[in-house]
């Protein structure tokens, strides 16, 4: 199967838990909202394996871009609001106007900013629901890598020692390969 950008929508509004966990982030009404990474690439990734079942996720990343009140404690209630709609989904919301101080860099000018600073580029994925529940992707790096399983930094990760290094810590930790047996993926090691 060959996906584009057209397809992944389709295959996210025909899959009714990845729509009831959009429509319960968008009732939480957030500036510059997203539901992100994994939640994205999981699904392309076990649609191209023929998967039946789906893979397990640690968690559902919910973001937003909220300058105004960047309190971490804003998003614990948030996340407490989430549970209370669906108990049963490893919520996980963070506010990117925030996250450049915990991460030690300039701050992200939007969500879809700190989207294309994820680790990988086959991560830096979003959706979430317009006005009328229309899904809207975001892929700021392109589909190309995660619908041809290649794993490899995006730009913003292949910049600096430290940054490889939390790339590489996490290939290590993700394991990826051992659920999706056709990625392709790239290590750095030129800066070690």
């Amino acid at each position: 199967m060959e996906l584009n950008e057209d397809k992944i929508i389709t295959l996210i509004k025909e899959d009714k838990w990845m729509m009831d966990i959009l429509k319960a982030a968008k009732l939480l009404n957030l500036p510059d909202w997203w539901v992100c990474a994994g939640f994205v690439r999981s699904k392309i990734w076990d649609t191209l394996h023929n998967f039946s079942k789906r893979t397990p996720l640690q968690d559902i990343d919910v973001i937003y871009f909220d300058p105004v009140n960047t309190d971490e404690s804003e998003e614990k209630k948030l996340e407490e609001k989430l549970r209370t709609l669906n108990p049963h989904i490893p919520w996980s919301v963070k506010n990117e106007a925030r996250m450049h101080v915990k991460n030690n860099i300039h701050p992200y000018s939007s969500s879809v900013d700190a989207i294309s600073k994820f680790p990988e580029t086959a991560t830096a994925l979003g959706v979430k629901l317009d006005a009328e529940d229309n899904v809207i992707l975001t892929a700021p790096c392109g589909i190309h890598d995660v619908v041809n399983f290649v794993v490899k930094p995006t730009p913003f990760f292949a910049e600096t020692k430290e940054r490889i290094k939390i790339y590489e810590d996490r290939l290590r930790k993700k394991n990826w390969k051992s659920i999706w047996g056709d990625l392709k993926i790239h290590h750095i090691k030129s800066f070690y």
